[in-house]
């Protein structure tokens, strides 16, 4: 008796020392310029908080995809439970996930501001449900605005594509470049700069702190970025795995929330100043910036509605509820 005593203790201990914290490390990937970058600063902003609150729970952050996984495919590792968090362009989903679009639908969600207001509301109560059925989980409400970057011509309206090899990261954004008479090329926005060079690309579109980190200023001469008027806005937040969400204890759940809480204020303002950046800093290199007026703006809207927003009905089975939801709560 004493004898299988000591083994149920040993094998509780052995349970005990397995939780979600103390067993491993959680690993952080992503594809981006570490400590530049405002995504890999907001993700050692998120594990500074979270450790405030809980020190046993240890991270280890690899920037610039240096865990040897993919940018695209931190996904496919993310479901499997294999990584435990990544930080993650939603847009590059769409293949597994395609209501994901909705975070870069043209014409939806033109600004910060709007991006913030959907944080809590029935929207990001679904996109959650959607994320949690297909294996992961989502943490922060991180938001990129964007822009143009071309070779050889300013970006104006739809008519100012005609022509040109463009990437806009979305297949459902790309339709709407189509229908005003690009041709387009889908990579991750790593790829961007040996695209532009090599010829492959006329032209992209990006968020603005990828367009200053990535250096494309080297191989751009126009940009279409910043004022009231974003047509590429793009949600890129720390995602979890579900296995190792649901891992966590109810009080770690909590210090993840409050550390994410706070990233989301620090990113936003990082955010806020990224297109200033952007235009600064190609500015500086040589090349013509420009701000979309609100006629060029709507006439691309007026284009996605046709395109882009029939297209995401079509493919995602709850994409025009989803739609419906982003559309009244960023009013």
């Amino acid at each position: 008796m004493k004898l299988m005593h000591r083994l149920l203790g040993l094998f509780a201990a052995g349970i005990l020392a397995a939780g979600p914290a103390a067993a491993q490390e959680i690993k952080i990937s992503h594809q981006f310029k570490a400590e530049t970058d405002g995504r890999d600063r907001a993700a050692r902003l998120f594990v500074k908080e979270v450790n405030k609150r809980d020190p046993s729970i240890k991270f280890r952050i690899y920037p610039g995809q240096s865990l040897g996984i993919k940018p695209v495919a931190q996904l496919d590792a993310l479901q499997a439970g294999t990584l435990e968090m990544a930080v993650y362009p939603m847009s590059y989903a769409v293949g597994k996930i395609p209501e994901f679009s909705i975070f870069i639908m043209p014409g939806v969600i033109n600004n910060l501001d709007q991006a913030m207001k959907l944080k809590g509301t029935k929207f990001h109560e679904l996109v959650q449900k959607i994320a949690e059925d297909n294996g992961v989980h989502i943490v922060t409400w991180w938001w990129t605005p964007g822009g143009f970057a071309t070779k050889s011509r300013e970006i104006t309206g739809p008519e100012s594509v005609k022509g040109l090899s463009m990437r806009a990261a979305d297949p459902t954004f790309e339709a709407m470049l189509k229908a005003a008479g690009a041709s387009v090329t889908a990579m991750a926005s790593t790829e961007i700069y040996p695209a532009l060079q090599s010829g492959v690309l006329d032209g992209a579109l990006t968020s603005a702190e990828s367009f200053v980190s990535m250096r494309l200023y080297e191989q751009t001469k126009h940009a279409t970025v910043g004022g009231e008027y974003n047509l590429w806005m793009l949600m890129q937040p720390l995602l979890m795995s579900k296995k190792a969400w649901d891992a966590l204890t109810p009080a770690q759940k909590k210090a993840f929330q409050e550390a994410a809480d706070i990233s989301d204020e620090f990113f936003l303002k990082l955010q806020r100043e990224a297109t200033d950046k952007m235009a600064e800093t190609f500015s500086k290199a040589g090349a013509k910036v420009r701000q979309m007026t609100k006629a060029e703006y709507d006439a691309w809207v007026e284009l996605a509605k046709k395109t882009s927003w029939v297209e995401y009905q079509q493919k995602a089975p709850r994409g025009k509820e989803l739609l419906q939801l982003a559309i009244d709560a960023t009013k």
